[in-house]
């Protein structure tokens, strides 16, 4: 609450400052001169800019409890969201045609105020929370109860981040399972299993992660109501799931508490209105400005075979529903005569001469724009595959098709990696869910500048 105030009160006297350098300061004959801009007629603009800085900040999840202590962190949001921000600020004033029109010198202005502002007052805040008094309200104190990998990866970040808010206290084993738990020996033993509720009391306890799923389901109960007599907060590390645990979530069906994979970033309503405004916009910019290319390269296929300029090929879309993908023809018309498909490699003689050129600069890949446009790939997300080269893929393959859990892209994050057609197909998947699990507005607008940045192979 502090820091979203914090940062709302800043940002407000951040624009409110970059009005008064623009309007007010001699800084108001250069340029466009505007005499006329008086505060009550561009107090809309600052709401407007207020609020948006507030959602990108949000969106970079700035107001997550764990990250509290996180200052750099802080700074590469803050610095992120502001790119974001003066991006989104000026096309929604020309999208909307805002009245009075917003000056660009105020925009940059005010993006350089909002950026050094909201570092400092986040600088302060940290200088704040690492004061003994008040870090000792916010720490957690956390007792293991039964140990695994997890649980040494956790006390591995914990021990390498100060930023995290969590101190380990300790560890409970019982005798059977101590052998066979190597917990590290700078981590106190505080006692066995039945000890936990004068564990609780004796160290005030505020976290009890139980990593032991192995227990009678009585134990079990017993340690909760322990927890639950001592005002502690209990959880589980449900070491089942291996893919997407950011996104794990408890719901509550019927009284029933229910354990799975429900929130990952774009399950939000939000997130994905926003993803396909950006998609919507880029899909039509995208079209009119490569319209000239689609005419010239569409003429040079022509000319060289004398074929059909467009090149329609079944992929596979979210949750597996299968789609046309529109490209610009690259390889010759029996390039599969054989029957057999395949992906591309270097020096591919299937390839069109002109064909290698377009792989080389992505221009094949124009016509996709009318593919997310009708709703069925986004600009960034998965490369979408052919049926016929992954099916065994998803009994292969660790997590296969969980790349299916969204739409697929024109680009991503495997793609910039260097990661596309005849390339390992696990690492590829990794990327994939990094983005799935990562989502968020500023890392699709990296992905899709650097894609300008990384050619792909030639044929």
């Amino acid at each position: 609450m502090v820091s979203f105030f914090g940062d709302m009160i800043v940002a407000t006297l951040a624009l409110l400052g970059a009005y008064w350098l623009r309007f007010v300061s001699p800084l108001v004959n250069f340029g466009v001169v505007h005499l006329d801009m008086t505060l009550d007629r561009y107090l809309p603009h600052i709401f407007l800019g207020v609020a948006l800085i507030l959602v990108l900040l949000g969106n970079g999840r700035l107001y997550s409890p764990a990250y509290l202590h996180a200052v750099r962190r802080h700074w590469r949001v803050i610095g992120q969201a502001c790119a974001c921000w003066i991006i989104g600020y000026l096309t929604l004033s020309l999208l909307f045609r805002i009245n009075p029109a917003i000056s660009r010198l105020y925009c940059l202005i005010a993006c350089s105020l909002l950026c050094l502002s909201l570092m400092g007052w986040r600088k302060l805040l940290h200088v704040w929370l690492s004061r003994d008094a008040t870090s000792r309200l916010i720490k957690q104190k956390v007792l293991f109860v039964g140990w695994s990998e997890e649980s040494e990866r956790l006390v591995q970040a914990i021990e390498h981040e100060p930023a995290h808010v969590y101190e380990v206290v300790g560890v409970v084993l019982d005798e059977e399972h101590a052998a066979a738990a190597s917990a590290p020996g700078d981590i106190p033993r505080l006692g066995r299993y039945d000890d936990v509720e004068s564990i609780l009391r004796s160290h005030e306890v505020d976290l009890v992660l139980l990593t032991d799923l192995g227990l009678p389901k009585e134990r079990l109960v017993n340690i909760g109501l322990s927890c639950e007599k001592e005002m502690v907060e209990f959880k589980l590390i449900p070491n089942v799931f291996q893919v997407f645990v950011s996104g794990l979530h408890l719901e509550n069906f019927s009284g029933i508490p229910l354990l799975g994979i429900s929130r990952l970033p774009l399950h939000s309503v939000l997130n994905a209105y926003l993803k396909r405004a950006v998609d919507v916009v880029g899909g039509v910019v995208g079209l009119v400005i490569s319209l000239p290319l689609l005419v010239l390269f569409g003429a040079a296929i022509k000319l060289e075979d004398g074929g059909p300029v467009f090149y329609r090929q079944r992929r596979l879309g979210r949750n597996g529903q299968a789609f046309s993908i529109l490209k610009l023809r690259s390889m010759r018309m029996d390039a599969e005569s054989g029957g057999r498909p395949g992906w591309t490699v270097q020096g591919d003689p299937r390839c069109l001469r002109i064909g290698a050129f377009m792989r080389r600069w992505n221009i094949d890949e124009i016509p996709q724009f009318w593919n997310v446009l009708r709703g069925e790939m986004r600009l960034v997300g998965p490369r979408p595959e052919r049926p016929e080269l992954i099916e065994g893929f998803k009994h292969q393959i660790l997590h296969y098709n969980a790349r299916h859990n969204i739409k697929p892209g024109i680009t991503g994050w495997a793609q910039i990696n260097g990661l596309r057609g005849d390339t390992d197909l696990t690492e590829r998947i990794k990327a994939d869910l990094y983005y799935i699990e990562h989502w968020n507005l500023w890392l699709d607008l990296q992905i899709m500048v650097m894609t300008f940045f990384k050619r792909r192979g030639a044929c």
